[in-house]
């Protein structure tokens, strides 16, 4: 009789035991993995919780330290003990806030602050950016004004103005910096989430138009920053971007480019990324609803031109290249897509001329010294077997244009459109631009990309080449780097001086510098 009793009470403590681990186990389960929201620091339910101690405050999210991050040390975050302590008394914390209090704290976690990851003038990266009615808002948390910068040096106000920074100031209606309370009285109950990551140009129609180059090379470059690791056949870790938005751009407007190339590269160097018009931007507008988005890739020439630029660069290009941690292959996937699989040049020496001798435009060389260069190519071509392509761009498919410029080691013309293909081709130690200038004029449209993407550049002033670190600056001009016939129709080249620096390229001399004069002077 009582040893039965006593199996009785020994399977009911047992059961007990049992049960009480279960319980403890989901807890922990869930706890571990739980994230607070942080109340923020300047706002009304900080104060309200905070004369319950630093403990309680870490409970409730307002705490030193209590918002990780997406890094490694969030995990081991979550798994401490002392934090798991102090969230199992999650609901006293709470249960002393009066119901008001812990509604709008209900809210504000509705709300994660806007959080910068990286900035130079006109190009940022920002988390959680907040888009309501048509304005841009960053919610921040503290109450200091540097935390961010000043709007005009992160956008402008999309309005057509010639390119000029000037009357370009962005007002309250592009963007604005709301503290937590703010943005509660302002969104209402809840923000909708854009996930993934968002490219947005807030050029205006005007600018963009034949800038595709400069737009995606520039937003990409900046992207490319949070992965240092992209390595040379274009393998990354960074996420396609599932959005590029043009808030100032028409459908119709951004196929308005001279090369037609815009659609084209887009859609080849990007495939998995939607695009966005003026008209979308106006449809969340009218919802009258708050959106987040996740992250977003800002970029803006105008506020770039609102930078300092110590250099004389004078170049948007110049400011993002200040953003540091991008990998010297940096364009590399963006490259790869658009070139193609098997289609960049690893071996064989390619020369390609950009004429424009027979548009009967502007910038054409002298028809003499066109004709004599075009000799001396040709002379290579016989000597050394190299290739030698004598191209009008206009006269080829964008496609040949993609894939000439892919396999093309050495790419020359006068200043205009027909270098832009220097963006496809494969950098390495013998790449080379050589652009031809009327004298004393200068231009760093080609050259700065050059230099970014790690491929020689040299400016020609007739038989005079120059290139880094000796570029002239346009400010060392009384014109500017614009003289009279910049533009013109006889542009003077020495073709002996361009074949010769071809042959120092491609067969480098085993010491002594370059015999060109690589140091020009105004």
């Amino acid at each position: 009789m009582h040893s039965s009793i006593r199996r009785d009470i020994a399977l009911i403590a047992v059961l007990t035991l049992l049960l009480y681990g279960l319980v403890e186990f989901r807890a922990r389960t869930k706890l571990q993995y739980t994230q607070p929201s942080p109340i923020l620091a300047d706002s009304p339910e900080n104060e309200a919780v905070g004369s319950l101690g630093d403990d309680y405050r870490d409970v409730a999210g307002g705490g030193k330290g209590a918002y990780p991050t997406s890094n490694p040390s969030a995990l081991h975050y979550h798994k401490s003990s002392s934090y798991k302590s102090k969230h199992r008394n999650l609901g006293k914390v709470v249960g002393n806030l009066s119901s008001k209090e812990q509604h709008r704290l209900a809210l504000l976690r509705r709300f994660p602050p806007t959080e910068l990851i990286k900035h130079a003038p006109g190009f940022t990266i920002l988390d959680n950016v907040y888009l309501y009615n048509g304005t841009l808002y960053i919610v921040r948390t503290d109450t200091f004004p540097n935390t961010f910068p000043e709007p005009r040096l992160m956008i402008s106000n999309g309005a057509a103005t010639g390119g000029s920074s000037s009357n370009s100031e962005p007002t309250d209606t592009d963007m604005q910096i709301i503290n937590a309370t703010q943005a509660i009285h302002m969104f209402g109950e809840r923000a909708f989430r854009v996930q993934g990551t968002s490219f947005l140009s807030y050029d205006s129609a005007q600018l963009f138009a034949n800038s595709f180059h400069e737009v995606l090379f520039s937003l990409w470059r900046t992207y490319a920053s949070l992965d240092p690791r992209i390595t040379e056949i274009g393998q990354t870790s960074l996420a396609s971007p599932s959005r590029f938005i043009l808030p100032h751009v028409s459908s119709k407007g951004w196929r308005n480019d001279h090369a037609d190339m815009n659609q084209y590269v887009f859609r080849t160097g990007l495939p998995s990324t939607a695009l966005e018009f003026d008209h979308t931007w106006v449809d969340r507008a009218e919802t009258d609803r708050a959106f987040v988005f996740d992250r977003v890739v800002l970029g803006d020439r105008l506020a770039a031109g609102r930078g300092e630029d110590k250099d004389g660069w004078g170049t948007m290009l110049s400011q993002v290249d200040k953003i540091d941690g991008a990998s010297k292959w940096w364009w590399e996937p963006v490259r790869r897509n658009v070139v193609g699989e098997g289609k960049t040049n690893e071996r064989d020496v390619v020369i390609t001329y950009v004429t424009r001798q027979a548009s009967g435009g502007r910038r054409i060389l002298k028809d003499e010294d066109h004709t004599r260069l075009v000799a001396g190519l040709r002379g290579l071509e016989k000597t050394y077997g190299w290739e030698v392509n004598v191209v009008v761009m206009e006269n080829l498919k964008l496609e040949e244009k993609i894939a000439l410029a892919a396999r093309t080691t050495i790419l020359m013309g006068v200043h205009g459109e027909g270098l832009t293909s220097l963006l496809w081709m494969r950098p390495s130690s013998k790449s080379t631009i050589m652009e031809f200038f009327a004298p004393e004029g200068i231009s760093y449209d080609f050259q700065y990309p050059a230099k970014m993407l790690g491929i020689r550049h040299y400016g020609f002033w007739d038989k005079t080449a120059w290139t880094e670190p000796n570029v002239p600056r346009k400010s060392d001009f009384k014109h500017n780097g614009t003289p009279v016939g910049f533009s013109g129709m006889d542009i003077p080249i020495d073709a002996d001086a361009v074949v010769k620096l071809c042959i120092e390229r491609l067969i480098p001399p085993s010491a002594g510098p370059l015999t060109v004069d690589a140091a020009a002077t105004p």
